[in-house]
Parts: structure tokens; C-alpha cells; sequence
């Protein structure tokens, strides 16, 4: 049997074509569509449907019993199932771009359930509209992919942006925003919502049915559009967001249809819809892309073309539509079609009696696979056109839904590029890749029949994000794995659901075979980890699995904070030691003094060596006390003395400072292993004692704190020599230092009578050379030279230069004495020409004297 031509199914409207497709035989066991309120997602979405509880029930056609949510595939295929309970009525069903549904309550409240096909009940977040919604109560409410706009009891509009922000029931949602007040004394006739990023003031816009005219509603104003052709029962904006469908019922005559610029300003057509042979209004109005306008009554489908002309389709059951950006999807109990304008590659291909090249290009593919001659004839015609007619049928390819066409399509393309000498395949590879993907998801199983149009709108991982949220994961698999991207999103979400099958009875065995499975998955994969999925384990209560879990986990960073969560508080701790990572430590060790009693966060940081030091370093900067509570309860004796130390020395109350020392002395004391400190703090006592004495004596002078050495400079310098030898006698100080000490401060109070004194008083125990160095090095050159005779002759002459140019002469005698040598080097640092000249005859008289 010959096949139908690809345009058996094209209908003309105006100058153009369009196709009505039937993609899908419907797999559910509905019989009647206008029993239900139903909720289609756009992009080849799910439906979503509820019994309409304002509708009679006939006996035996529905299930008695609380209502539920059921969730099918574009072919019918049921995937998911919601009971609802609660107490108040569904006011409006919704799907967001992640198509996750909204379910929304007259009480204001509305909930988002994820998408899933497992065992497991669905999960879903809970958020609220405000206290006004839950005064007021919710009228009626449009959802679109990124927020809702609701109308309340009060007829005051509010918005969500955006949607859920956190996780859990109860979890913050979108940002709730009340609208400038229309001034409504009724509920509007009709109302639409145009989304921000269709809108022009890139914010949400309200266009409400008032009257004869339509308001434009925002956050800051209302504005009247000052038209008068209402009132209007629907208002519809095109998918672009440039154009608007306005359907109105004027009393005695028949419903009318208005097509108008976004901004009222252009009217583009009007289309009387009483001679359509239906009764009353249609029930639904939606667009086909931004060309056409699609109105359907129960049975019958209107599609109406720019310039008035229509296209009827007729149905044996009520129907519903769900309007795409490229076309239209027609669901009917037994069927899923697709209504859409001819693309222009479509047309130019298989339109009746084209002479396109592209064309000719296929007549010439299908002649050749039946080995007629013409084939080559008809390539030499469009030599010239070649290349356009290639890529002409790979676009038309794309645009098929039908797999027979692609590859005819397709193989069109590859015979027509073996004539050319130089053509990139790029193209042609890319869409037999996007076909495969297409193909896969069209599947009716799977059942998103996304067209080309759709798939491109959007990078392919959101189509691998909705089939992972329907448990599609090796499909899922496979395409990330065709399109080079990462699997990671993919297997995270199946480690998840995997996880979501085990119940509250599975045994130990089962965990780890779970645990076992999932990190053979994950262990090479770097954008997931076992601490994510752990994350999900714990939060249904798989606490051991979890934890097994995280055994697995390399990476300190996502393994703790998840452990402290689940309050595995000593695990954690281990951890972030393991890690190696200072700052993770830190992390537990001040989550566990925020969650512990004081005692019980001591004992979990007990021997644990790399917790322990850096919470001494940390209680040094911040909290001392917690750091002295430590060492009492870790018996450190040695550490809270030196602590007390520490302490001792920032306190300038001496009564305070001693209090400290003697605690010091106290500690070291009781530590048999600190004798020797324990020595040096009563030392130190002692010492702390005589400079308060010290201070009292000399008042305005300063003691206290100082070391035995400057306590003994202090003295000196204040004119307390019998007080500097009294420390020296009590403390023991060596003489050798005492007299460096000495020799130092009277330099300094320049008292070159103490001083001559003070070399006099017996032998110096560090010799006379000192004394000459440090005058030199302060600037007393004179009163140096009048030590130099007591020091050692060997040394005397170096001194003599040190001292500079006074006694030249005498040190040459020194020189004369020593050799010529000497002289020589005397003469090299000579200070000026004279000086040198007295030496040069120096060594001229040695010379003479054979010296």
C-alpha cells in the first residue's frame, strides 16, 4: 500500500498551510475530559487533573471517596497519583518551568509537588500567600512557569515571584508582593496575567476585563486602556507576549473575537464566532505560537486564522487544549494531537508542485533508490542551489514528527551533500543527534512530544531534568552520554529515589547493598558525591544508611556539616580532623560548645590531640575563660600556671598581678614535674614584692614588671645603688653581669666620677676593654682614653684608633714598640695627611734603626 504524502494532513488558512498530527493514542481510561479540572504544562508537559466537585457525579462513572490529583503523561500514561485531604477547595491547578505542580487552596495556601513516579508518597513544600489570603480567602488565581498572580476575597491582587527558596514543609516560598489596587467593586469578568520577561516594564502585568474596558495592573499603578468593546469573558496573550485575544459575549448577539496589539494600539482582526454552529461562548481560548487563535467549545475546535478565516475540527468528546509556543495540543479521551503552522522548510520540500531546490533535491534522492537516470539530471539542475537545498531538508527533518519523514528527509540530505566537493557536516551531525533525543522522548511511553522548536528553546539538560523527575534515569543516562554532559545530576537523583524505596523495616543487609550500589555508581563522578545522597537518606529517616553513607564520603567539606546535622556530633569531630582542615575544625569545635554543656564539649575534644591545640588557640584570642575551665577539667597543672602567667602580665593592679603569680605558683606547685618552675615563680614573687617597695621609695619611678636586670638599670639610674646591690646579693646575680649592668647605666647618667669609682673598687671581673668600647660606641671618646692604660697592652694600640685623632703621637710610640707592621696600619687608617705624615717618619726612623 503507497504511502500518504507528508502534506495528506495540511490544510490551507490564507496563504499559509497548517497540520493537525495525531501523535499519541491515549492510554487512560478517561471518558469524559469536562468531568475534571485540568492543568496542562507547556513544552510537552504532564496533565494534571482533579474531579470538578461543582459537577454533579453520575453514579459509576467515578470512584467515591476523597478526592485525588492525578498526574499523565501527554499519552495518557499515569504518573503520579495525590490524595487530598485537606479541608478547604482547590482553587487552581499549575505547573512551573521545573515542572513541579502548584496546588493552590481558597485558603491561601498552596503547595509544590515534585514530579515523581515512585512508590514513595509525593514530596512536596507548603507556603503560604500571607495573612491577607487567609483573612480574605483566594477567588481565582493564573499560574505561569515562574510565579503566580492571585485575586483575593478583598479583589486586591497579589503576586508570587518566583517559587519555592528552601527546602522541607514550611520552607520560605516565593517573595509575596501585593499589586497597585484596581479599584474593583466586583470580581472581574476575566483577567490574564502577562509574565515579567514578556511584559515591557520587565515586571508582572495584571490586564483586567472592567466593564467595556480593560485595566493594566502592576506594582505601582492601574492604568485604564480606554477601549469600549467589552465586557469580555476571556483575554489571552500570545506566547511572545506581543499580542491579545479578547473574547466577548455582547448580550443578543453571538460571541466575538478580538485581536489586538499587546498595547491596544493596533486592532489586527475581529472574527464573529455565532455562525460556527455551536451554542453559547467557547469554553477555551488559546493560541497556536503568536500566528493564530484557537477557541474550542466542548466538541468543536476553531482555529482562526490573521485575516478571518477559519479551520473546524469536530470531536465526538469534549476536548482540551494546551497552548505551545509553536502550535496547539489537542487532548481528547482518545487521543493526543498537535496543531501547528507548516514550516517553511516543510513547505518548501513536500508542498504540492514545488520547484524549490529542496524539492527537487528529494524527488532526486527518491529516484535514485529506484535507480532512475533522472536522478543525476535533477542534480545537475540545482547545482548551483545545492548547498541550500542540503540544509533546507536537514531543517525539514527536524520539524517532522514522524520518523519515516526524517529519514527520508535525512537520507535527501546525505545524497545531495556527495555532489559537493566542500560542505561542513556539522549541521547535519547535530540534528541527527537532536532527532535520537527527540525521538527517545516522543516515545509513548515516555510521552513529551517536544518538537524542534521547543527542544531548542531550552539547553538539553532541562529535558534531561524532566525525564529524571519521571524515574527515567537510564534513558536520562544515555542521553547525557550521547551529548557529552554530566551524569551527575542524573545519578544523584536515582541514588535518591533508590533511597525513598526503603521503608522504616528494611534490614541492616539491605542498607548496605543500597550503600554499596550507590557509591559503585558515584565513585568516579566529581559534580556528586555520597554526601549528597546522604543528605536525602537522612531527611526520610534512613539515619544508618546515611551514615554509611558518609563513611564513603571523601571530602570533609560536604561530610561534616551533614554529620552534624544528624547530631553525629563525635563522628564529626574524628572527621574534620582526618581532613586535615583547620577551618573544619574550628566549624565543629564551635558547633559543640553552642550545643554542648561545657563539661560535655571538654570530654568530646579529650585526647584528641589536633582538636585540642587548636581550641587552645582559639580560646587564647577569644575566651580565656573557657580555655582556664579547660586545663581544670583536663588537670593541665603546668599550662593553667602558664596561663596565669600570661594573664599576670596585662594586669597593672600589682595586687592583682601578685594574686595571679601566687595562682601560678599555686598550680606549678601542685605539679611534681615543675619544681623548677615552681622555683622561679617564688623567685619572681619575691621580685615583684621588692619593686613594689621600690616604687614607694622612688616615687614617679616605674618597677614593677621589670626583669632582675633592669630592676637593677632602674636602681642604678635612680640613684638606688644599695638597692641594686641588695638585688644582686638576693637574686644571686653573677658578677660579671652586675658589672656590664653597672658599667652601662653610669655611662648613661654620664657620672665619670661614679664611674672612675666604680673601676676602682676592686678588679673588673670582665676587664677594662668594655669600659673603652662602650664609651667609644656612646660618643666619649675622652673619658675612653683614660681607661686604655688598664687594659692588656696587646689590645691597647687598636683601642687608641678606636678613639680617633687626640693622641696619635703617643699611640705611634705604642706602634714604634710593636713593629712596623703596626706602624703600617696605623697609616692606612690615618684621620688626615699630617697624622700621616708623623708616621711615615716613624718608619723611616725604624727603617734607619733596623727595626
Amino acid at each position: 500500500m503507497a504511502q500518504a504524502p507528508a502534506s495528506a494532513s495540511w490544510e490551507p488558512l490564507g496563504e499559509t498551510f497548517y497540520r493537525k498530527q495525531d501523535i499519541y493514542s491515549m492510554q487512560w481510561s478517561i471518558s469524559d475530559l469536562s468531568d475534571f479540572i485540568v492543568a496542562g504544562a507547556p513544552w510537552g508537559g504532564p496533565l494534571a487533573m482533579i474531579r470538578d466537585d461543582r459537577k454533579p457525579v453520575l453514579l459509576g462513572r467515578h470512584a467515591i471517596g476523597k478526592p485525588k490529583i492525578s498526574v499523565y503523561s501527554s499519552a495518557g500514561g499515569l504518573l503520579q497519583t495525590i490524595s487530598w485531604d485537606p479541608p478547604t477547595r482547590i482553587v487552581s491547578l499549575g505547573w512551573t518551568h521545573s515542572e513541579s505542580l502548584v496546588v493552590l487552596t481558597q485558603d491561601g495556601t498552596y503547595r509544590l509537588y515534585s514530579l515523581s513516579t515512585g512508590s514513595a508518597p509525593p514530596s512536596y513544600t507548603q507556603h503560604s500567600l500571607g495573612p491577607d489570603a487567609q483573612e480574605a480567602g483566594v477567588i481565582e488565581a493564573k499560574i505561569y512557569e515562574e510565579g503566580m498572580v492571585a485575586l483575593l476575597g478583598n479583589l486586591s491582587f497579589v503576586e508570587v515571584k518566583g517559587w519555592q527558596k528552601s527546602s522541607g514543609e514550611g520552607g520560605v516560598g516565593g517573595k509575596v508582593t501585593l499589586l497597585a489596587s484596581a479599584g474593583l467593586n466586583e470580581p472581574p469578568s476575566c483577567w490574564c496575567v502577562i509574565p515579567p520577561e514578556l511584559s515591557h516594564t520587565r515586571g508582572v502585568e495584571v490586564l483586567i476585563g472592567s466593564g467595556a474596558t480593560v485595566l493594566r495592573l502592576d506594582e505601582i499603578d492601574v492604568q485604564d486602556q480606554r477601549i469600549t468593546r467589552g465586557p469580555f469573558l476571556s483575554i489571552t496573550p500570545s506566547p511572545n507576549g506581543r499580542f491579545l485575544s479578547l473574547l466577548s459575549h455582547p448580550s443578543g448577539s453571538s460571541p466575538q473575537l478580538w485581536v489586538t496589539s499587546a498595547d491596544f494600539t493596533r486592532s489586527l482582526s475581529e472574527f464573529d464566532l455565532g455562525g460556527e454552529g455551536e451554542v453559547g461562548a467557547p469554553g477555551q481560548v488559546v493560541w497556536c505560537g503568536n500566528n493564530t487563535v484557537v477557541v474550542a467549545w466542548e466538541r468543536t475546535v476553531v482555529m482562526v486564522g490573521p485575516f478571518g478565516e477559519t479551520l473546524k475540527y469536530f470531536y465526538s468528546d469534549p476536548v482540551f487544549l494546551v497552548g505551545e509556543t509553536d502550535g496547539t495540543r489537542i487532548i481528547s479521551n482518545e487521543a493526543c494531537e498537535f496543531l501547528q503552522i507548516v514550516p517553511q522548510s516543510s513547505q518548501d520540500v513536500f508542498r504540492p508542485g514545488s520547484a524549490s531546490p529542496s524539492a527537487i533535491l528529494f524527488e532526486a534522492a527518491e529516484l535514485f533508490e529506484k535507480r532512475s537516470p533522472k536522478a543525476d539530471e535533477y542534480i545537475r539542475n540545482i547545482k548551483t542551489e545545492l548547498v541550500a537545498a542540503v540544509d533546507t531538508c536537514i531543517d525539514a527533518a527536524g520539524r517532522e514528527l514522524e520518523v519515516v519523514w526524517q529519514k527520508k528527509l535525512l537520507r535527501a540530505a546525505t545524497f545531495g551533500k556527495t555532489f559537493l566537493d566542500l560542505y561542513n557536516p556539522n549541521d547535519f551531525v547535530r540534528m541527527t543527534q537532536t532527532l535520537r533525543v527527540l525521538n527517545a522522548a516522543r516515545f509513548y511511553e515516555i510521552g513529551i512530544p517536544l518538537t524542534y522548536d521547543q527542544y531548542q528553546a531550552h539547553p538539553p539538560s532541562h529535558l534531561i531534568a524532566r525525564l529524571t523527575s519521571r524515574s527515567q534515569h537510564l534513558l536520562s543516562l544515555r542521553i547525557s552520554s550521547f551529548l557529552s554532559l554530566s551524569p551527575a545530576p542524573v545519578l544523584k537523583h536515582w541514588a535518591q529515589s533508590r533511597i525513598t524505596t526503603l521503608t522504616s523495616t528494611s534490614t541492616p543487609s539491605e542498607e548496605d547493598s543500597m550503600c554499596l550500589s550507590i557509591v559503585e555508581k558515584l565513585k568516579d563522578q566529581v559534580d556528586v558525591s555520597c554526601a549528597d545522597v546522604a543528605q536525602t537518606a537522612w531527611s526520610v529517616g534512613q539515619t544508618g544508611l546515611a551514615t554509611k553513607l558518609l563513611d564513603h564520603e571523601v571530602r570533609g567539606e560536604k561530610q561534616v556539616p551533614l554529620l552534624l546535622s544528624m547530631k553525629e556530633d563525635e563522628v564529626a569531630l574524628r572527621k574534620a580532623i582526618e581532613s586535615g582542615d583547620p577551618n573544619l575544625v574550628y566549624t565543629v569545635l564551635l558547633h559543640l560548645k553552642r550545643s554542648h554543656a561545657l563539661g560535655d564539649f571538654f570530654r568530646y575534644v579529650d585526647n584528641k590531640p589536633d582538636a585540642s591545640s587548636l581550641l587552645q588557640v582559639y580560646a587564647k584570642e577569644n575566651d580565656v575563660e573557657m580555655l582556664r575551665d579547660f586545663y581544670y577539667q583536663d588537670d593541665r597543672r603546668k599550662e593553667t600556671a602558664c596561663l596565669a602567667l600570661e594573664e599576670s602580665l596585662g594586669v597593672e593592679d600589682v595586687a592583682e598581678r601578685v594574686a595571679k603569680v601566687k595562682a601560678a605558683a599555686k598550680s606549678f606547685g601542685e605539679d611534681k614535674d615543675c619544681s623548677f618552675e615552681a622555683k622561679m615563680i617564688e623567685d619572681q614573687l619575691r621580685l615583684l614584692t621588692f619593686q613594689q617597695s621600690l616604687e614607694q621609695e622612688a616615687s614617679g619611678k616605674t618597677f614593677i614588671g621589670l626583669s632582675v636586670n633592669d630592676t637593677i638599670r632602674a636602681c642604678i639610674l635612680a640613684g638606688l645603688s644599695k638597692k641594686a646591690d641588695k638585688v644582686k646579693s638576693d637574686f644571686k646575680v653573677p658578677d660579671k653581669r652586675f658589672w656590664y649592668i653597672k658599667l652601662k647605666s653610669l655611662i648613661t647618667l654620664r657620672d665619670w666620677e661614679g664611674l672612675e669609682a666604680f673601676a676602682r673598687s676592686k678588679k673588673s671581673p670582665i676587664g677594662y676593654e668594655p669600659w673603652v668600647e662602650h664609651l667609644v660606641s656612646t660618643g666619649n671618646h675622652r673619658q675612653a682614653v683614660g681607661f686604655i692604660a688598664r687594659c692588656e697592652t696587646r689590645n691597647r694600640v687598636e683601642l687608641y684608633v678606636r678613639t680617633g685623632s687626640g693622641c696619635w703621637r703617643g699611640r705611634s710610640v705604642l706602634g714604634r714598640r710593636r713593629g712596623g707592621s703596626c706602624c703600617d696600619d696605623l697609616k692606612s687608617r690615618a684621620p688626615n695627611a699630617i697624622i700621616a705624615a708623623q708616621l711615615d717618619q716613624l718608619i723611616g726612623e725604624m727603617d734607619q734603626a733596623g727595626m
